[in-house]
C-alpha cells in the first residue's frame, strides 16, 4: 500500500466527516440529504489521537460515580489502615527479635511468643486486604454499572446527527474497551493509591524512629526516583491515548466490514479489505508496543533505583554499626523499611498503563456524555389528542451545513386519507424531508405543522407515536416475530398483531415456520429473507395505529408478487391515514393523491399522475423512460 492511499485510509476512518460534501457527511455523498444516503454515512473510525485535556477533572468525574458507595469506601479506607499498621507493625517487630538472638544468646520459648504475636499481627493485616479488595470491587463494578448506564441513557437522547456523523464501532469501543480499562482502575489503583500514601507516610515515621542518618539516605533517592517516574509517565499517557483511538477505529473498521461482507464478496474486495486491515492493525500494534514499552520499562527502572537505594542503605548501614554501636536488629528492620519505602512507588509506577489507559477510556466516554442531546421540548409543548394527521409544510428550506442548502422552499399539504408521494433523484431531499416531519433535525426557515400546531411546540415523544416509518433499511431485533411486530406498539394484544401481520402479508410465511409468531429472530433476522425482513418491518408500522404513516421505499425488497399483496395491505392500512410515499419505481405511486417532483431540494412538478403525465415534463419523461431515475 502506497503512502498516498495510507493518508486517505487514516483521515478517511479517523476524522470526523462533518464537512458539507465530505462521504458519509450530512449533504455529502453517502450522507443524510446527499446523493445516495439514507442518513447512514460511513461516519468516523476513531477519535483524534489527543492528549488529555483536562486529567484532574477526568479523575474528579470518575470519583464522583462512587459517591454511592461512600460507607463501603469508608469501611475500606479503614481496612486499609488497619493492613498497613499490620505490615509496619510486623516488619518493626523484627528488631527486638534479632536483637534479642544476637545480644542475649536466644530464648525458644521468648521467640517463639513473638513470632506467634508476629503471626497474629500478619493475620488481621491479610484479613484487612482480603476484606478491602473484596469490598473495592463491589464498589467499582457499581461504579462502572452507573457508567455504563449514563452512557447508555445519554446514546438514547443524542439527536440523530450524532449517529450520521459517528461511527458505530467506535461508539462500541467506548461501552467495551474504555470501561473495562476504567474498571481496571478502580478495581486495583484506587486502593493501590491509598495504601501507598499510607505506608509511605507509615514508613518514613517509622525510619526516622529506627535512624536519622539512614532516613536521610534513602530520602535523597525519592526525587530521582520520581523525575524518572515522571519522564516515563508523560510518554505513557501520549501512547496511551493514541492506543485507545487507534483501537476505536480498529473497532469500527471491523464492524463495518462485518456487516457488508456479502458486498465485499459481490465486488471481489477481500484482498483491499485485507490490506486495509493490515494497516489499520499494523497502526495498532505499533501504538500498542510504544504505550506497552513504556508502561513496561516503568516497572524496571524503578526497581533498579529502588535496588540502588537499598544497597546504600545497607553499605551505610554496616558502617554505623561497626563505628556507631547501631544494632544489628535496627539495620535490619530499617532496610526492610527501606524496601517498602521505595515499593508503593514502584507499585504506583507499575500501574501508570492502567491509569492512562483508563483516563484515556474515560475521557473518550465522557466526550459522548458531553455531547449536546436533542433540543429540549419547550415549556408549553402540547400532546396532539388524538392527532388527526393534517401535515403542512410551508416555505420550508434546509440544510444539514449552514453553507449547503439541501431543501429550498419547501410547501406541501397532505389530509387525513390521502397518498402524497415524492420522487426524483437520488439526493434530491426526498428523505430529508421526513426526517424534518419527524423532527430528527431542525429546519432553518420556514414551518412544519401537523393539525394546525407547529412541531416545534408538539412534544417529541408525542410527535413520534403519531407517526410510523417503514424505511428501506430493515432493523429487527433479538427476540420472537411476534415481539418484533409489538415493537410497534408495545400494548398491542396477540390479536392485533396477528392482524397488522394479514394486513401487511406476511402472516401467510410466519405460520409456514417452526414456531410461527414464537420464532426467534437473531442477527437482525439473518434466518428470514430480505423480503420476509421488509413484510415484518410493514407489519410493526400497522400494529401502530399511527396516524401518519411514512413508506420510504418499502417494497423495494420485495417481488412484484408479493408487492401486490403489499398494495392491497397497504391500501387499507393507509384509508384512514395520511400517507407519504417515497418511491423510486413510479408503477407504486399512480393511485397517489399528489406527486411532488423534487429536483436539486425543489419541488419543480406537483400533481396526480395523470395530470403529470399530460405535464409532459420531468415526470413524463421519468415515467415513460426517456430518462431515467439517478
Amino acid at each position: 500500500m502506497d503512502e498516498a492511499r495510507k493518508e486517505r485510509l487514516v483521515k478517511k476512518y479517523a476524522r470526523k466527516s462533518d464537512a458539507a460534501g465530505m462521504p458519509g457527511g450530512p449533504g455529502g455523498p453517502g450522507g443524510p440529504g446527499g446523493p445516495g444516503g439514507k442518513g447512514k454515512g460511513p461516519g468516523r473510525r476513531g477519535m483524534p489521537v489527543k492528549k488529555p485535556q483536562n486529567a484532574k477533572a477526568a479523575v474528579g468525574r470518575l470519583f464522583s460515580y462512587l459517591n454511592a458507595d461512600m460507607g463501603k469506601l469508608v469501611f475500606v479506607f479503614i481496612c486499609v489502615i488497619a493492613g498497613t499498621i499490620s505490615s509496619l507493625a510486623g516488619s518493626y517487630m523484627l528488631r527486638p527479635i534479632i536483637n534479642g538472638l544476637t545480644q542475649e544468646g536466644g530464648n525458644a520459648r521468648k521467640l517463639l511468643y513473638s513470632l506467634l504475636v508476629m503471626a497474629a499481627v500478619y493475620a488481621v493485616g491479610i484479613i484487612a486486604q482480603y476484606l478491602q479488595q473484596r469490598i473495592m470491587i463491589v464498589v467499582s463494578q457499581g461504579a462502572i454499572e452507573r457508567i455504563r448506564n449514563e452512557l447508555f441513557e445519554k446514546l438514547q437522547k443524542l439527536p440523530v446527527r450524532f449517529y450520521d456523523t459517528n461511527n458505530n464501532g467506535d461508539i462500541m469501543s467506548r461501552f467495551t474497551n474504555d470501561l473495562d480499562a476504567v474498571g481496571d482502575m478502580l478495581n486495583n489503583t484506587v486502593v493501590q493509591i491509598i495504601s501507598s500514601v499510607i505506608n509511605v507516610v507509615g514508613t518514613f515515621c517509622l525510619m526516622l524512629y529506627t535512624n536519622v542518618w539512614l532516613t536521610i539516605v534513602t530520602v535523597v533517592m525519592v526525587p530521582l526516583m520520581m523525575r524518572a517516574a515522571g519522564f516515563v509517565a508523560m510518554r505513557s499517557r501520549k501512547y496511551y491515548q493514541a492506543q485507545q483511538a487507534a483501537l476505536g477505529t480498529l473497532n469500527g473498521y471491523i464492524e463495518e466490514t462485518v456487516t457488508g461482507q456479502k458486498v465485499v464478496k459481490v465486488f471481489c474486495h477481500e484482498e483491499t479489505a485485507k490490506e486495509e486491515f493490515e494497516y489499520l492493525n499494523y497502526d495498532l500494534r505499533d501504538k500498542q508496543i510504544f504505550a506497552q514499552f513504556f508502561g513496561g520499562i516503568m516497572g524496571p527502572v524503578m526497581g533498579n533505583l529502588s535496588q540502588v537505594s537499598y544497597s546504600l542503605t545497607a553499605m551505610i548501614g554496616g558502617i554505623l554499626c561497626v563505628l556507631r554501636g547501631f544494632d544489628i536488629g535496627g539495620l535490619t528492620v530499617f532496610v526492610n523499611y527501606s524496601r517498602q519505602f521505595s515499593r508503593p512507588i514502584n507499585e504506583l509506577s507499575m500501574q501508570m498503563n492502567t491509569i492512562f489507559s483508563a483516563l484515556a477510556g474515560a475521557e473518550r466516554v465522557f466526550k459522548i456524555m458531553d455531547e449536546a442531546p436533542e433540543t429540549p421540548d419547550g415549556e408549553n409543548a402540547v400532546a396532539l389528542t388524538p392527532c388527526k394527521g393534517h401535515v403542512v409544510l410551508k416555505d420550508v428550506t434546509f440544510g444539514y451545513n449552514p453553507d449547503k442548502t439541501i431543501l429550498k422552499n419547501i410547501s406541501l399539504y397532505a389530509k387525513p386519507g390521502q397518498k402524497i408521494a415524492f420522487v426524483g433523484s437520488t439526493g434530491a431531499g426526498k428523505t430529508t424531508i421526513t426526517n424534518l416531519i419527524n423532527r430528527f433535525y431542525d429546519i432553518d426557515a420556514g414551518s412544519i405543522t401537523i393539525d394546525g400546531v407547529d412541531i416545534k411546540d408538539i412534544r417529541r415523544d408525542n410527535l413520534r407515536q403519531n407517526i410510523a416509518m417503514v424505511l428501506q433499511d430493515t432493523h429487527l431485533f433479538t427476540g420472537t416475530i411476534r415481539e418484533n411486530i409489538r415493537y410497534g406498539r408495545l400494548d398491542a394484544t396477540d390479536e392485533e398483531v396477528v392482524e397488522a401481520a394479514k394486513l401487511a402479508s406476511a402472516d401467510h410465511f410466519i405460520k409456514r415456520l417452526e414456531h410461527g409468531y414464537d420464532t426467534m429472530i437473531e442477527g437482525d433476522g439473518a434466518n428470514l429473507s430480505q423480503g420476509q425482513r421488509q413484510l415484518l418491518n410493514i407489519a410493526r408500522a400497522a400494529v401502530s395505529k399511527a396516524p401518519i404513516l411514512i413508506l420510504d421505499e418499502a417494497t423495494s425488497s420485495v417481488d412484484t408478487r408479493t408487492e401486490r399483496h403489499i398494495e392491497h395491505g397497504m391500501d387499507r392500512l393507509m384509508a384512514q391515514r395520511t400517507t407519504l410515499v417515497i418511491a423510486h419505481r413510479l408503477s407504486t405511486v399512480r393511485n397517489a393523491n399528489a406527486i411532488m417532483v423534487l429536483e436539486n431540494g425543489e419541488i419543480i412538478e406537483r400533481g396526480d399522475h395523470h395530470e403529470l403525465l399530460a405535464m409532459k415534463g420531468r415526470y413524463y419523461e421519468l415515467y415513460t423512460g426517456k430518462k431515467e431515475l439517478d
